[in-house]
């Protein structure tokens, strides 16, 4: 073990960083979705 592992900064759990990196990319994608589907639209 290295020496972050024995003392992490970081107390919390890794479940609520996990949520918000899943919705941040759906979030994403859901933009570019749109953005192309009013592109298509337009067309």
């Amino acid at each position: 073990m290295n020496e972050f592992e024995k003392d992490p900064q970081e107390k919390s759990l890794d479940v609520p960083h996990a949520a918000t990196g899943f919705v941040a990319s759906f979030v994403f994608f859901i933009l570019i979705y749109v953005i192309g589907a009013v592109i298509a639209q337009m067309n």
